[in-house]
């Protein structure tokens, strides 16, 4: 066992069949997704910028949320597209641990900026005449820091501590890599202990978010059961928060149950489906869950198709 320590600089990413059929049909199919989550994110993003309409902080959380999106899908779907076509999966020691810090900051990004976003609902209904002094420019930026920065910091953290293990197998038995799959192939259990315990702390943190994000809207609903305005106000423009939370939380949780509790005698595209769904379904489905909900993008993209038509 010492004589492997230190001595990994490449990882084997297993997730993926050698012997695996239709090769070509699957990287067409997983480039055409990648590139229909680019253009609706990207045509979100472009909309909300052009539009001086649309700076307002419900808009610009929605656009700083697409960009994280875009963030977490380029960490994986260009060196899976790449595998695809590549008769040999590896990975460097120090690529898998960035691909590592971007799948996991990405994902807890998503989670503060939904509890971001759940707070500015709950300012804009519950106390609509505070709304413009809490919900400022300065305090947005901070509000936009802190969905970014703290999950980075964060997972940068774990991922350091993964760094200091000393590991003795190259296999990872997943598409791409995964903090906890690392650290799984420690040498010595003992050194793991302290990366185990902050990763406990981590988990606590982002429950405390959901905790926080189902506070909100149990306010919201409260506020908005003796209101027709206020309903109305929910419909248009809470219920693709709520719908994008619960997408989000579903692939999650049933990513982490699969971790936990799946059974590996799945067939492997299966398995692989459960490992991509996190960086397929939400990146794909929050642009256009808003896109036809919210009233003024919906207006805007009309808008610029009538222009082109005529």
């Amino acid at each position: 066992m010492m004589n492997n320590v230190s001595v990994i600089t490449i990882f084997y990413l297993s997730g993926l069949n050698d012997k695996m059929n239709h090769r070509l049909i699957l990287f067409s199919l997983t480039l055409l997704c990648y590139c229909a989550i680019l253009l609706v994110n990207i045509s979100l993003i472009l909309t909300i910028i052009s539009d001086k309409n649309l700076h307002e902080p419900m808009y610009i959380l929605l656009c700083t949320f697409c960009i994280n999106g875009l963030y977490g899908t380029t960490g994986f779907f260009p060196k899976f597209l790449w595998d695809l076509l590549s008769p040999v999966h590896v990975i460097s020691y120090s690529g898998c641990l960035v691909q590592a810090l971007v799948m996991y900051s990405y994902a807890c990004s998503d989670l503060s900026f939904l509890a971001v976003m759940a707070y500015d609902r709950y300012v804009a209904i519950c106390r609509p005449l505070q709304y413009h002094s809490i919900m400022s420019r300065q305090k947005l930026i901070k509000l936009v820091c802190f969905s970014w920065l703290t999950p980075f910091c964060i997972i940068g953290t774990n991922i350091y501590l993964t760094s200091r293990v000393k590991l003795c197998s190259p296999y990872i038995t997943k598409l791409f890599c995964v903090n906890w799959i690392i650290v799984s192939l420690a040498c010595f259990p003992a050194e793991t202990i302290v990366n185990n315990i902050v990763a406990y702390i981590t988990i606590l943190i982002y429950v405390f978010h959901v905790f926080f994000i189902v506070w909100s809207y149990i306010c919201l609903v409260k506020t908005c059961a003796n209101s027709v305005e206020n309903r109305a106000k929910f419909m248009q423009t809470c219920v693709p928060h709520l719908i994008t939370l619960i997408t989000f939380i579903f692939t999650l949780l049933f990513d982490i149950m699969y971790i936990r509790y799946g059974s590996k005698n799945l067939p492997q595209p299966l398995q692989n489906f459960i490992a991509m769904e996190i960086l397929v379904i939400p990146p794909l489905m929050n642009p256009l869950i808003y896109g036809f909900k919210l009233t003024k993008i919906q207006k805007k993209f009309v808008g610029h198709i009538t222009f082109r038509i005529k």
